[in-house]
């Protein structure tokens, strides 16, 4: 048995899992939908005692080419909810997405539930809305979401806890949401086979990435841990997106347990450096950074995406 943190926020996080595993309380229903054209997986969770629910990292089609967005995949998740009698709370985006656009807005038009996102989004905005020389029309203060959460905050999801952890270093707004024994990490790790999330996004940073993956891996073994993407490993056929704490501790080829903090830190800039932008980066975060709302019309009654030229 692993000693306890000193991390109080985290300590919390591992009495929960524990007593759901424990049978004091029934384990959350969880639902997942994969999006491939951006490898995305999206989540339906309930408790199975009352069928209160949130939506965790929707999508909203897009098309780059034509400009053009569908929410095909959105209604997915919303005939899921209506068959199976759930009522939605909470729309958990567990960061700014920088390769595909939220659902969010949509979802809680026809759903209702409150878009919830990690305070530093306050930073992302920041940053973006100056890569984007954004007016003063652009709050940057996260109003545009319902409610901004910080390290350790607990929401409930009928009689289950959603604990929110702050996990930055792919982003300086990450979270992972713990419900019951269910932990969404969005863009931390992978499957076990892949590895890890990149670091090299403005306000990223490797070695904050291996401190978040080493926070996660205190959690009890048996967690469940949802995904936000696959890619497919090149040994493996089929997308996956559902693992354990305990496949990462042991497999993880970029973080197991044993990788030291200076190997995983030059392993990830050296691997970041020979990666291209996501395809979707710039139309994604310019919405997302909205809590997924697109930007004002123009006097024509347009709406229209920046591309920032020779920047990112």
């Amino acid at each position: 048995m692993r000693m306890m943190s000193n991390d109080s926020h985290l300590n919390q996080a591992i009495e929960q899992v524990r007593a759901v595993l424990g049978g004091e309380g029934a384990a959350p229903i969880v639902k997942g939908f994969f999006h491939e054209p951006t490898f995305t997986a999206s989540y339906v969770v309930h408790d199975p005692a009352t069928k209160v629910a949130a939506i965790v990292d929707s999508v909203l089609d897009f098309d780059q080419p034509s400009g053009r967005t569908s929410t095909e995949s959105a209604d997915e998740l919303i005939d899921y909810v209506r068959s199976n009698g759930l009522s939605i709370k909470y729309l958990l985006e567990t960061h700014a997405h920088a390769d595909h656009l939220s659902a969010a807005p949509y979802l809680q038009e026809k759903l209702g539930g409150e878009i919830v996102i990690g305070r530093e989004i306050l930073t992302v905005q920041n940053v973006f809305g100056k890569i984007f020389n954004e007016g003063s029309d652009f709050a940057r203060d996260g109003s545009q979401f319902g409610l901004l959460v910080v390290d350790g905050q607990t929401l409930e999801l009928g009689e289950t806890a959603v604990i929110a952890l702050h996990v930055p270093g792919h982003t300086p707004a990450d979270l992972a949401f713990l419900i019951g024994d269910a932990a969404f990490v969005g863009d931390t790790i992978f499957m076990p086979d892949y590895g890890t999330a990149r670091a090299d996004f403005p306000g990223g940073d490797a070695r904050t990435l291996f401190r978040s993956i080493r926070r996660l891996m205190e959690l009890p073994s048996e967690t469940r841990v949802f995904l936000c993407h696959d890619y497919k490993a090149p040994a493996r056929d089929e997308f996956a997106w559902e693992t354990t704490i305990g496949a990462e501790r042991e497999g993880n080829i970029h973080v197991h347990d044993g990788v030291a903090e200076e190997d995983f830190v030059a392993m990830r800039t050296a691997r970041d450096a020979t990666l291209d932008m996501p395809r979707l980066i710039l139309p994604s975060i310019q919405i997302n950074m909205r809590a997924g709302h697109m930007p004002e019309p123009e006097s024509n009654g347009t709406r229209y995406l920046k591309l920032p030229l020779n920047t990112l």
